[in-house]
């Protein structure tokens, strides 16, 4: 992408990034090629940073703010006003001034910015975020406001208030934009039709077979129509053959079963026994005989429905019965054509009377009046997202396009979510988790030492999830399950408690350590396990004695009984050999230090120890340059397009170690061990540099006497060898002189 702006650039975080530090870098962002920006895109949850301008900053309410957006949003902002340099002052309110009247979009903004000071009678020369954040107080005084909802305040006529009034009554209202209640035109074309439907229904009122009182007479009916035809039926069975009567009547047996209780609390069951007792003639007793859990229902019905139909008769047939319940049929089915239920609160002759002055034109009309002033009130709204963008988008794009206020000792990011005490340090990095489930997968690729904690505040009972990035200090007593503290940005006190941890290391110190101490947990546990099973085995010899001892043998027998000579014999003979080859290195580690200098003995061990740890600091020292904050944004909803390094300076400023000052003990005994200890300690190193002076002075006589001996023997040699050569030649210096004479 070929660029046409001049971008300066600066190094931030270990990475080259775009500078954004004049309005005209904000007014040119379209132009910034997107591979530049250090973000793609980023949540509207878990940030912290004021959730009304993120909303705004989301276009198309995905939850996601992307690039795009970002873009429109500086486009729109930079041509509304006249110095986009303002945006760099994060102040809240723009002077008339400030608006770019020249710019379509500036012209209508000045314009709304003075109607919401007009409505709020209000007269100065700005306006200010305070004053668009209420649009009920901007709107409360407003007949019309452009949202397509009236009100009783739209309407100066009584009737048409009156039949507003009745209709938010029958149906949920809709908010309108001064906070009160008020009506759609859907919900108007509603009203009406239902008015119509229950007039209608109550015209064609079918009042029933027993007048006022048919809807009590068919409710009393319905409570014992199962009852009823379970009896006819045992009659039937009964009639069919007289042998079942005992099975199909109450027996004994059953009452039996429950006399021995509280009769009266047993209601439940009793109610379970036939309505009366069934006989082969089918009839229906009238007066008397029916079962005493629905005696109660049975003497309701007898006076809605049997008195009146049959005045004379002590039982009924099934067939009468059932032509009681035929006569319901014409009124349930009425009933069952209810329409226009919601309205019926008001009343047949509220609905007629509102049918009748027929103000649903009227009300439309309204409706129509109010939607007129839409792009108005919309105007007004626009000067409000105009005010957050004033104060919020420029630091917005330093999280977004630069990450400068990650980087900056002065500002937190928007994704630091607070900070969390533990084991003596805290920590700054602290992100909210949107995914606990993906997050540790991903976030294992940071190279970073992450805490994930469950956080909760036991007054509130909310919580949530974080991930705390650790980046100085130790990590010998962190493990999931230990608690720790969480602030977040407000001050608001959460317990935490450790979740899962991703291990990586978090200095050069610890790495250089850690060998040594892998190992010593590793034979810590060695010994830990050993002495467990040997407990245990201990126990359980124990436990047999005990056990043959109570069944009559003798606990010293089995104990001796245990003890293997042949066996013993050869752990004392492997614990000498070990001993005994122990010693033999011993013996020549002794020998070979007796061949080298004090000092070179310090330097074979210094070199055993870089042998043994170099690997682990090169690695973590690899690892703690490339930590990258990304894939932990990344597991939490971000779109991170470059890399956001915590280098190891960095991670001290955002882990903060404990630091005490040097306090003397006021505890005289506190006093005395201190002393104690100081001694013991000089005394160490007294006997120490003593030994060492010592080794080092008997070396140096060694050496010393050892170049004596050299240099005597040395001059002996010296001093033979002319001594030889004079003994070679004077017999031949004989012979010559015998030969002359």
């Amino acid at each position: 992408m070929k660029e046409d702006y001049n971008w300066k650039y600066a190094s931030v975080g270990g990475t080259v990034r775009v500078k954004l530090e004049s309005g005209a870098d904000i007014a040119n962002l379209g132009k910034l090629d997107r591979k530049k920006w250090t973000v793609l895109s980023c949540p509207t949850t878990g940030l912290e940073f004021d959730a009304r301008t993120l909303a705004l900053l989301d276009a198309d309410g995905d939850g996601r703010i992307h690039v795009d957006e970002v873009i429109a949003a500086s486009e729109w902002l930079t041509g509304a006003i006249k110095d986009p340099d303002i945006l760099l002052k994060g102040q809240d309110e723009l002077k008339f001034t400030d608006f770019n009247t020249e710019n379509e979009e500036g012209a209508k903004l000045e314009k709304s910015a003075k109607q919401i000071l007009a409505n709020l009678k209000i007269e100065k020369d700005g306006i200010s975020l305070a004053e668009t954040s209420d649009n009920e107080k901007i709107f409360a005084e407003t007949q019309f406001n452009g949202d397509g909802i009236i009100t009783e305040a739209s309407a100066d006529d009584e009737a048409l208030k009156e039949t507003i009034k009745n209709i938010i009554a029958t149906t949920t209202p809709a908010k309108d934009r001064s906070g009160a209640d008020g009506i759609t035109a859907d919900q108007i074309e509603a009203f009406y039709t239902a008015c119509a439907d229950y007039s209608a229904w109550m015209a064609a009122e079918d009042k029933g077979p027993f007048a006022e009182n048919t809807e009590a007479a068919l409710a009393a009916c319905e409570a014992l129509k199962e009852k009823i035809a379970d009896y006819f039926m045992r009659c039937k069975l009964i009639s069919f053959n007289d042998a079942v009567a005992g099975v199909v009547d109450l027996s004994v047996d059953k009452v039996g079963a429950i006399s021995d209780g509280d009769l009266a609390a047993a209601a439940d069951q009793i109610a379970t026994y036939p309505l009366a007792r069934p006989s082969a003639d089918g009839k229906l007793p009238l007066k008397g005989g029916i079962n005493p859990a629905w005696k109660a229902a049975f003497a309701n019905l007898k006076a809605l429905v049997f008195d009146v139909e049959f005045p004379k008769k002590d039982a009924i047939t099934e067939e009468e019965w059932l032509g009681v319940l035929a006569k319901f049929d014409s009124y349930t089915a009425w009933k069952a054509a209810k329409k226009g239920a919601e309205v019926e609160p008001l009343g047949l002759d509220v609905v007629n009377a509102t049918l009748k002055a027929d103000k649903k034109a009227a009300l439309l009309e309204l409706i129509e009046k109010d939607k007129a002033l839409e792009p108005e009130a919309l105007s007004i709204e626009a000067v409000d997202k105009l005010l957050h963008y004033v104060r919020d988008f420029y630091k917005f794009l330093k999280n977004y396009v630069v990450f400068e206020d990650f980087y900056s000792k002065k500002e937190k990011a928007i994704f630091q979510a607070g900070r969390l005490y533990i084991d003596q340090r805290s920590t700054d990095l602290c992100v909210k988790v949107i995914d606990a489930g993906k997050a540790g997968d991903i976030s294992s690729l940071s190279g970073m030492y992450i805490l994930y904690c469950n956080c909760v505040n036991k007054v509130t009972g909310k919580g949530f999830p974080i991930a705390a990035v650790l980046t100085d200090g130790d990590v010998n007593g962190l493990r999931p399950g230990k608690n720790a503290i969480f602030y977040d940005r407000e001050g608001v006190q959460y317990d935490a408690t450790v979740t899962s941890i991703v291990d990586n290391p978090i200095s050069l110190r610890q790495a250089f350590w850690a060998p040594y101490k892998k190992v010593a947990k590793w034979i810590s546990d060695k010994v830990d396990k050993s002495a467990a099973e040997k407990e245990s085995k201990s126990a359980a010899n124990l436990t047999a004695s005990a056990d043959k001892a109570t069944s009559g043998g003798s606990p010293t027998a089995a104990i001796q009984s245990s003890f293997d000579i042949a066996k013993f014999a050869g752990i004392f003979a492997a614990i000498g050999m070990a001993l005994g080859l122990l010693g033999q290195f011993v013996v020549k580690l002794v020998e070979g230090m007796a061949k080298i200098h004090w000092w070179q003995f310090i330097i074979i061990i210094i070199a055993i120890m870089l042998v043994i740890s170099l690997p682990s600091v090169f690695i973590a020292w690899r690892k703690l340059r490339r930590r990258d904050l990304g894939p932990v944004l990344n597991a939490n909803g971000w779109a991170v397009n470059a890399a956001a390094y915590v280098k190891p300076k960095f991670g001290k400023d955002l882990t903060q170690l404990v630091k005490y000052p040097k306090l003397e003990a006021v505890d005289p005994e506190a006093r005395k061990k201190a002393r104690r200890r100081k001694c013991i300690t000089w005394i160490i190193v007294i006997l120490l540099l003593g030994c060492g002076g010592y080794f080092g002075w008997t070396k140096y006589q060694a050496c010393k006497a050892a170049k004596a001996a050299e240099a005597e023997a040395a001059a002996v040699e010296a001093v033979e060898e002319p001594a030889a050569e004079n003994a070679e030649a004077a017999p031949v210096e004989e012979a010559a002189t015998e030969t002359a004479e």
